[in-house]
């Protein structure tokens, strides 16, 4: 089992982008896993109960002893293990930290308009059991 297993969205340019980057730098050693979450046979039992909602809101990961780790820390952990964690080195930084993360988090609210996605209304239509008021609030966290 991969020591990191990342969930992306399969239909975001973006995503793909960096999941090329880091399955290169990975080199088939095997210390990352990625699962397209966009996918419809994308199954929550099998990767932590993370629901297709909550995986297209925001980045998750799953490590091997099972923890799920979310939003910037997949990054900082990814790019660890690939060589190149002095990219995400200063995030950890106390000043910095916060200032990431709220960042981060603006990023997850407006990916799918930027990246030209559907809304997630329109995404988790069949495949999400949120009503539309539970599926807004999640957007707004």
């Amino acid at each position: 089992m991969a020591e990191l297993t990342l969930l992306f969205d399969g239909g975001c340019p973006l995503c793909l982008r960096e999941v090329k980057i880091l399955r290169r730098r990975d080199a088939e050693r095997g210390r990352l896993a990625f699962v397209d979450v966009d996918d419809p046979a994308y199954d929550p039992a099998q990767y932590g109960g993370i629901t297709y909602a909550d995986a297209m809101g925001r980045m998750h990961a799953l490590r091997a002893d099972g923890e799920v780790i979310r939003d910037v820390e997949v990054f900082r952990q990814a790019y660890g293990l690939v060589g190149l964690g002095w990219l995400y080195a200063p995030t950890r930084w106390p000043l910095l930290r916060p200032l990431v993360d709220a960042v981060y988090g603006l990023w997850a609210h407006w990916r799918l308009a930027i990246t030209g996605r559907p809304s997630m209304e329109v995404l988790c239509r069949g495949r999400c059991n949120l009503s539309k008021t539970a599926t807004l609030k999640k957007l707004e966290v």
